[in-house]
């Protein structure tokens, strides 16, 4: 079954319980500010290993250490509810790692 779009509300409602997530155009978007690149890579690597078990891949940008995240799912065209389990999944992994 394909995955469906998720409302402007079902957005919002899903945002209510992601910190610091907003919605950019037809996507989730999160930006991460790490102590140094060691740290910043390191949740990378871990972030990529969730994705993979989920097999839904962000989008995403690394510069020393700050990582940018964003969330859709292409083949349904925008969010869905896979976009905001694994910006989920993306915080409870952020909390392992100190930030600026």
């Amino acid at each position: 079954m394909p995955d469906t779009r998720l409302s402007p509300a079902e957005i919002e409602q899903a945002l209510s319980s992601l910190p610091d997530w907003t919605l950019a155009g037809d996507r989730l978007q999160r930006i991460y500010r790490f102590r140094d690149f060691v740290d910043a890579f390191a949740f990378m690597v871990a972030v990529a290993l969730r994705a993979q078990e989920m097999d839904h891949h962000p989008d995403w940008s690394n510069t020393y250490g700050t990582v940018r995240i964003e969330l859709s799912t292409h083949d349904a065209g925008g969010v869905t509810a896979r976009d905001t389990q694994l910006a989920g999944r993306i915080e409870a992994l952020a909390a392992r790692w100190p930030q600026k």
